[in-house]
């Protein structure tokens, strides 16, 4: 069996995460880590017993890379992604795919120029109610989605933020809870829903008024199918509630996620606490079935490193379908949806204007 061999650029908390999928994945040769301070990338690579680099060319190049995940804060992933790309390695990135539309151009295009797969993690796609939802939309059993709502209700405090200098700053971050948090939210409501048509949002800061950045943000969005949508979304409600994504078909019925409740999941400093389920399902004849699989989704749950396990399995997959020559299940140009979304958001709380799409800032 081949194996590809792979690297990360960022050895940040995520990073970690990336580290231990590789070193699991059968098809993976974990070989090689890349990081703007040298002291801080040697420890990393001491770690997982691979080499330390500072910078991507060589490391892709002396090591022969396959494939890389771009870890780093998100306004430096283009600049990793394309450079990656332009030396002929396939490139994973963890969400967002890039924290402006004109970043996320460069990236698709560069992943064009050279013929290499670029992909992008977004591992609540794989949760099993996640993956329900998805199924009985295409099965037609809702009819066509018309109504889809995203509340996340969280909470980030001082401690978080100072656990990076990047964070809550608008050049590190890019932006706040839209970019971040409710990413994972918006990118299952747009898979659920298709194409959008046209947003109106709003964003505010309640309680964190040492960030630069929103800690809560709502909008209203119109989708080519017809269907509309409500995104309301928050980092600043304490303790942390949930995360849940609900989406009402014209037949009537209804089906829905509760992908994240209670504390809100910290990288390398805490565990998912709740398992995710099916909260909402009412198609005729399924009524009973959320309270089956809840039981199911809670045992396997528990049977697995749940902060890491779907990490790995989209990672896993994406390194079977470069060595399948299979489309990622998240490729760039799907990864860049979310970054439309929320930057036609950002852009409705500057102009008070409604924002159609196609939208390029």
């Amino acid at each position: 069996m081949k194996r590809l061999r792979t690297g990360i650029i960022g050895c940040g908390k995520i990073g970690d995460f990336h580290a231990k999928a590789y070193r699991e994945i059968e098809q993976s040769q974990f070989v090689a880590v890349c990081g703007r301070e040298l002291g801080k990338t040697k420890n990393f690579a001491d770690k997982y017993q691979v080499k330390a680099y500072t910078d991507v060319k060589q490391m892709i190049e002396e090591c022969d890379l396959d494939v890389v995940s771009v870890c780093t804060p998100h306004p430096l992933h283009a600049k990793a992604a394309v450079w990656a790309a332009d030396c002929g390695c396939n490139v994973i990135i963890e969400k967002p795919l890039a924290s402006s539309l004109q970043d996320c151009d460069q990236i698709i295009e560069a992943g064009k120029r050279n013929k290499v797969q670029i992909g992008m993690i977004v591992q609540r796609r794989y949760y099993k109610p996640s993956q329900r939802i998805k199924k009985a939309i295409e099965e037609g059993k809702i009819g066509t989605p018309s109504l889809g709502l995203v509340t996340m209700l969280g909470w980030r405090d001082r401690d978080y933020y100072d656990s990076d200098p990047w964070r809550g700053t608008l050049k590190g971050e890019g932006g706040g809870v839209l970019i971040n948090q409710a990413l994972h939210q918006l990118d299952l409501l747009q898979w659920y829903m298709g194409e959008v048509d046209e947003v109106y949002g709003l964003c505010s800061n309640i309680n964190h008024d040492y960030l630069e950045v929103e800690d809560t943000a709502a909008a209203v969005i119109r989708f080519k199918n017809g269907g509309i949508g409500n995104i309301v979304v928050s980092n600043s409600q304490n303790p942390a509630l949930y995360g849940k994504v609900h989406i009402f078909g014209s037949n009537g019925a209804g089906v829905g996620v509760q992908t994240d409740g209670g504390a809100m999941f910290l990288p390398g400093k805490s565990t998912i606490e709740e398992a995710p389920y099916n909260d909402l399902w009412t198609i005729p004849g399924e009524e009973k079935n959320s309270e089956k699989w809840k039981k199911e989704d809670n045992d396997f749950f528990a049977s697995v490193d749940a902060t890491s396990y779907y990490h790995k399995k989209q990672i896993e997959d994406f390194i079977t379908g470069i060595l399948t020559q299979k489309k990622p299940f998240v490729d760039a140009k799907e990864g860049r949806k979310s970054v439309e979304l929320f930057t036609a958001i950002y852009q409705a709380t500057k102009t008070n204007q409604v924002i159609k799409f196609p939208f390029d800032n």
